[in-house]
């Protein structure tokens, strides 16, 4: 297996490991069990796209997304009047009974009276009102309502970006093995034709048969390598469907070309801005929210006020019967609550603290991710120069190493040459293929990794 198929297996390897176990609903999900396979035919922009709607983890960022706008729901709530209905009967199977000066017996005499208030049965029907006025900490968490939707926003972007990143080198990685396959068929029929012109010196005593036996040895290196190759581009397409969210089942060609000039003549930019990363715009947003946390606690300090009201009605009988007429009677109120905080043992200050100190992790989680993106944008610029200078060589390289053995072999065919000088241009040709493929798989993925790390991916 050459370097450049490698690199692939490794690629896919990664992605499966860090996606498979959240990925794998997304076949039963896309293409339900009974339903016939289905073929895409994608460009890259395509399969970019086929994933934002189906990848599992976009989805999920999706729903990130959703559960934080029902969780907004929730806080608007607070806010809101909370209207409660109530309904009640009781049975009172002992009335409760007391003790009363008073006259009993007869003659009179003076002494305690026991005497029973109330009646069997009691029933309440009623309904409560309660309003808040003013309460610093919902009312911030009104404010804050947007700009938690923007962060779940971000992720589900940053997330795509991810997934972007992942499919532009192993969309591209497939299209070098396609070149590598169309090579090494070429290879083969060249060799299959020098196995047979050795052959046929071999019955005319013009070769020897170790000549013979050399040929069959590389011939049958190059098909067993073909079928490596083969497998391991079925492996990088089960690895882009995994990442994708598309069915395994289903079929996927890709429609792209990539040519040496496309790849050769990219240019990188040398404008940048931090706010362009997704990932920085999310600490952003993370760093708004830290001070929104600030600003809740402090508004702790600050005194609540509710309104409350209640009207019910209210039935006593000694018979249960809730039609019976002049039985109901109503109530009424209406309260208002003032909360006014005096001490917490310093709970109010610890949470003011902790949220300044988690504002400061964010500042410094920027100024980290602002040094990474100089770093990674220098490192990406430098590894693209030096890709596409060693693109330049490799390519150079390889045709004259072609050139080298279309001429050996020439010379071998017209008994001028030795099978060693054939056997050694032909391994020379293929060592060079597989460094070419290499150093246009490195440009390719460094122009990637360039593109994200400026955040134009």
């Amino acid at each position: 297996m050459n370097q450049t198929l490698s690199r692939l297996l490794s690629l896919i390897l990664i992605v499966l490991a860090s996606n498979i176990r959240a990925q794998q609903p997304a076949a039963t999900t896309a293409s339900p069990a009974g339903q016939s396979p289905m073929v895409h035919e994608f460009s890259i922009a395509q399969a970019i796209d086929y994933a934002s709607k189906n990848s599992v983890l976009v989805k999920n960022a999706l729903l990130d997304y959703q559960i934080q706008e029902q969780s907004n729901r929730a806080t608007t709530s607070q806010a809101l009047p909370q209207v409660t209905g109530s309904l009640g009967i009781t049975d009172n199977l002992q009335i409760a009974t007391i003790l009363v000066p008073g006259t009993f017996g007869n003659p009179p005499q003076q002494g305690e009276v026991p005497v029973k208030f109330g009646t069997q049965y009691n029933s309440t029907a009623g309904i409560t009102l309660k309003q808040i006025l003013f309460d610093g900490q919902v009312f911030v968490g009104l404010q804050a309502r947007q700009t938690s939707l923007d962060f779940y926003r971000k992720k589900q972007e940053v997330t795509e970006q991810l997934v972007r990143a992942n499919i532009y080198k192993i969309y591209y990685q497939l299209l070098i093995g396609k070149w590598q396959i169309d090579q090494i068929d070429a290879n083969i029929a060249n060799q299959q034709t020098l196995l047979h012109n050795s052959t046929e010196m071999f019955k005319n005593g013009f070769a020897e048969q170790l000549d013979v036996d050399k040929a069959t040895v590389q011939l049958t290196n190059l098909e067993s390598e073909r079928v490596q190759v083969d497998y391991n581009i079925a492996n990088g397409y089960l690895g882009l469907k995994v990442l994708m969210g598309m069915p395994v089942r289903d079929s996927l060609r890709l429609t792209d070309t990539l040519t040496y000039a496309m790849v050769r003549d990219a240019t990188l930019g040398d404008n940048y801005k931090y706010s362009d990363r997704r990932d920085f715009q999310l600490l952003q947003l993370n760093r708004q929210l830290n001070e929104f946390d600030i600003k809740r606690y402090r508004k702790m300090y600050i005194p609540t006020v509710s309104l409350t009201g209640n009207y019910s009605q209210n039935q006593y009988v000694n018979k249960f019967d809730i039609g019976q007429k002049n039985s109901w009677f109503p109530s009424s109120y209406l309260g208002l609550n003032i909360s006014v905080p005096i001490f917490d043992g310093f709970y109010k200050a610890a949470n003011i603290q902790q949220a300044r100190l988690r504002l400061e992790q964010t500042q410094n989680n920027m100024d980290s991710l602002k040094n990474r993106i100089d770093n990674d944008v220098k490192e990406t610029q430098l590894r693209f120069s030096a890709a596409l200078a060693t693109l330049d060589f490799q390519k150079k390289n390889l045709d004259l190493s072609e050139k080298v053995y279309a001429q050996t072999r020439k010379k071998y065919e017209q008994g001028l040459g030795s099978n060693l000088e054939v056997t050694q241009a032909f391994a020379d040709e293929r060592t060079a293929q597989a460094n070419y493929f290499n150093a246009l798989y490195n440009a390719i993925a460094a122009r990637v990794d360039y593109l994200n790390a400026i955040g134009k991916l």
